[in-house]
C-alpha cells in the first residue's frame, strides 16, 4: 500500500465519484438544522434525510461528500488507538438512481484500483444481510460481489445486528448493508472466525447501505420503498490510518503534529502519558470544529457537550502540567490544518480560553467544598454520593476527587458513585426523550409549518432589531420551534408583542410559499438570506414568502402561510452570551 496524505485522500474520494457522475456537496454543520432527534450530526446521512425520503436535491441524484460528525457515546474510550469524538465520514449517495450492481463495482474499484487505494484484491472480504422475518436474505448483493471477483469463501452472511440499517425510531427508510473488510493475514481465531469477530483478522474499511425498504409502524414488516437509495460510508480517520499502515489514528498527520505541540509544553513524555496527550489533542480538535460551527459552552444541549470536551481537555493539560499557551497553540494548528476545507474564525480561541478560566474557578469552588467535607469523613471512606454531588453540582471531575482523597488516605466508593451517576443518566435520558422527540425522518405537516414560522420570525427580528440579526441555531419538533439569534438584551414585552403580530399578520395574509433552485451567486443577487448557505453546495433552494422573507434553505415548508393558523411565543430566554432564544408554537 502506498502512503496517502489527508488532502490526497479527500481529493481521491471526490475525483473518483465525480468520474462516475456525482456532484460534490459540502459538509453540513455538526449541529443539525431543524432536527430535534440528535444534538449533533452523528452520521453522514443525517443532513440528507429529507432527500432520502424523496425531496429533490438541488445537486441531483448522485452526490458525494465528506461530512463532519460528532459522537460522544464512547467518550471514555478516547485515548485508545481508534475512538474519536469528532470524525469525518466519506459518503456517496444515490437518491433513487443506481443501486447494488453499480455500487458494488465502484466500491471494489475504489478499494483495489492502483489509481486509488490499490489494496490487494485477495485481501478484500465482504458481508451481506442473512435475512430474517422482517426482510429476506440479500443474495443479490452477494452475486454482484462474486461478479467483480470476490469468491464465495470471502462473503459472509451475517444477522441484522451486523448488516442492517434503520433509523433509531424503528420506522422510515431501512435496508440491508454490505460491509467491506481487509484481511490482515492473521490466522483465524476459530473455525467460526469471520468479519464479525474482534480478533483483529478483519479490519472494516467501508460500508454500503441499500435503503430498499420502508417500515411504516414500529416492529412492522419492511415494505418495498418507492425510492431506493444507496448510502456509502467510510471513516476518513480510520481509513487514513489503515492505508498508511499506522497502528493508531494518533500516528497520522491529523494528530502527530498536535502531540508534538503538547510535548513542547510539558516535561512529561508522550509514551508515559498516552491517555492524557491523546485526550487533550482530540478534545481540543473536536472543540475547535464545534466552536467553528457556532456552538458556545453552555449548561444544556450542544453547549454542554462542548463544555464537557473543553473541561476534559483542561483536566488532561493540568495532569500534564502543561504551559498555559498549549490550548492556543493547538487551536491555531487545527485552524491552519483545516484551512480551505472548513471555515473557522480565530475568535473561537477567546471563547475556548474563557471556558478554561471558568473551569479553573470551578476547580477552586470544588476544592473549597472538598475541604469542608474532609473533617466529617470516617473510616477512610469518601461517599460515592458525595463524590457525585461534587461532580454534578460543581463540575468537579471524579478523577480529581479520587486523587485528593488518596492524598488524605481516603478511598472513594466508586460503586456508589456509579449508581448515582447511572440514576442521574436515566433521569436525563427520560427527560431528553421528551425534549428531542421528533426525529430525522420527521417531515410532518406540523414540522413543515414550524419551519416556515422560523423564516417569518427571523424576518420580524430583522425588521425590529436591524439587518445584523442572524440565525444562530434552530431546533424543531412537531410540537414547537426553538430559534437562537444574536441580541445584546432581553426582549421586552412590547418587542415580543411586535414579533407575534408580525408573524400573525403574515399568516392572515395567506401568502404562498414558493421555492426556486439557483446558484448561490444568483440567490445572493436577489437578496436571499442564509446563515448556513455554505453547506448547501453551488446550487441552492431559495424559499420566498412574498416580500416578507427570502431565504436559502433545505426545507420542508408549508405551501401557504395560512397553513400555520396562528403563532405564539411561549418563552424568551438567554442561550449564551450575546445569544437569545425564542420558543414558539403554532395552532393547527
Amino acid at each position: 500500500m502506498r502512503k496517502i496524505s489527508y488532502r490526497e485522500l479527500r481529493k481521491m474520494w471526490f475525483e473518483f465519484y465525480q468520474e462516475h457522475g456525482h456532484s460534490v456537496i459540502p459538509s453540513a454543520s455538526v449541529v443539525p438544522e431543524n432536527d430535534g432527534s440528535v444534538l449533533f450530526t452523528t452520521a453522514g446521512m443525517h443532513p440528507l434525510v429529507p432527500f432520502l425520503l424523496g425531496e429533490k436535491h438541488p445537486a441531483g441524484k448522485r452526490l458525494c461528500d465528506i461530512q463532519k460528525c460528532v459522537r460522544t457515546g464512547d467518550i471514555d474510550e478516547v485515548g485508545d488507538n481508534s475512538h474519536l469524538t469528532f470524525f469525518e465520514m466519506m459518503g456517496n449517495w444515490s437518491l433513487g438512481d443506481y443501486f447494488k450492481k453499480e455500487k458494488v463495482a465502484w466500491s471494489y474499484d475504489f478499494l483495489t484500483n492502483p489509481k486509488y487505494l490499490g489494496l490487494p484484491k485477495d485481501s478484500i472480504a465482504v458481508t451481506a444481510f442473512a435475512g430474517d422475518e422482517v426482510a429476506p436474505r440479500d443474495t443479490e448483493v452477494a452475486e454482484y460481489w462474486q461478479q467483480v471477483g470476490i469468491p464465495k469463501e470471502r462473503i459472509w452472511f451475517l444477522p441484522k445486528s451486523e448488516n442492517w440499517w434503520q433509523l433509531p425510531t424503528g420506522t422510515g427508510p431501512c435496508g440491508p448493508d454490505s460491509e467491506m473488510f481487509y484481511d490482515t493475514g492473521k490466522k483465524p481465531c476459530s473455525p467460526q472466525c469471520s468479519p464479525a469477530c474482534d480478533c483483529g483478522k478483519y479490519v472494516e474499511i467501508g460500508n454500503d447501505v441499500y435503503m430498499q425498504y420502508v417500515i411504516y409502524e414500529k416492529d412492522g414488516q419492511a415494505m418495498p420503498a418507492k425510492q431506493r437509495n444507496v448510502d456509502t460510508g467510510m471513516g476518513l480517520e480510520r481509513l487514513l490510518c489503515f492505508v498508511n499502515g499506522y497502528q493508531s489514528v494518533y500516528d497520522s498527520e491529523l494528530f502527530a503534529p498536535a502531540l508534538s505541540i503538547v510535548a513542547s509544553c510539558t516535561a512529561q513524555k508522550y509514551e508515559n502519558a498516552l491517555k492524557e496527550y491523546r485526550v487533550l489533542v482530540e478534545h481540543t480538535r473536536a472543540a475547535t470544529i464545534i466552536l467553528g460551527d457556532g456552538v458556545v459552552p453552555a449548561a444544556t444541549g450542544q453547549g454542554y457537550v462542548l463544555r464537557r470536551l473543553i473541561r476534559r481537555a483542561v483536566r488532561m493539560a493540568n495532569k500534564l502540567q502543561c504551559k498555559p499557551d498549549v490550548y492556543e497553540k493547538l487551536i491555531h494548528f487545527y485552524i491552519s490544518f483545516f484551512q480551505g476545507i472548513y471555515q473557522i474564525d480565530e475568535n473561537i480561541i477567546k471563547t475556548f480560553l474563557d471556558e478554561v478560566d471558568k473551569f479553573s474557578k470551578t476547580i477552586e469552588q470544588g476544592m473549597r467544598e472538598f475541604n469542608k467535607i474532609l473533617p466529617y469523613l470516617k473510616d477512610k471512606k469518601f461517599s460515592g454520593k458525595t463524590a457525585f454531588r461534587l461532580y454534578e453540582t460543581y463540575g468537579f471531575p471524579i478523577e480529581l476527587t479520587q486523587e485528593l482523597a488518596a492524598e488524605h488516605g481516603l478511598t472513594v466508593n466508586m460503586a456508589e458513585f456509579a449508581v448515582a451517576k447511572q440514576k442521574h443518566s436515566e433521569l436525563s435520558h427520560t427527560a431528553s426523550v421528551g425534549t428531542f422527540k421528533g426525529g430525522l425522518a420527521d417531515t410532518s405537516v406540523e414540522t413543515a409549518c414550524l419551519h416556515t414560522a422560523t423564516h417569518l420570525l427571523l424576518a420580524g427580528l430583522k425588521k425590529m432589531l436591524g439587518k445584523d440579526v442572524v440565525q444562530k441555531g434552530s431546533n424543531i419538533t412537531p410540537e414547537r420551534l426553538r430559534f437562537d439569534f444574536n441580541c445584546d438584551h432581553k426582549l421586552t414585552t412590547d418587542e415580543l408583542a411586535f414579533l407575534e403580530k408580525f408573524v400573525n399578520d403574515a399568516i392572515k395574509q395567506k401568502i404562498p410559499v414558493t421555492v426556486k433552485e439557483m446558484s448561490i451567486s444568483e440567490a445572493r443577487a436577489m437578496g436571499a438570506e442564509g446563515s448556513f448557505a455554505n453547506k448547501y453546495g453551488e446550487v441552492v433552494k431559495v424559499y420566498s414568502i412574498g416580500d416578507v422573507s427570502k431565504e436559502i434553505c433545505g426545507g420542508p415548508h408549508a405551501n401557504n402561510t395560512g397553513d400555520l393558523v396562528s403563532f405564539k411565543i411561549i418563552k424568551e430566554e438567554s442561550s449564551s452570551a450575546g445569544i437569545r432564544r425564542i420558543k414558539a408554537v403554532i395552532k393547527k
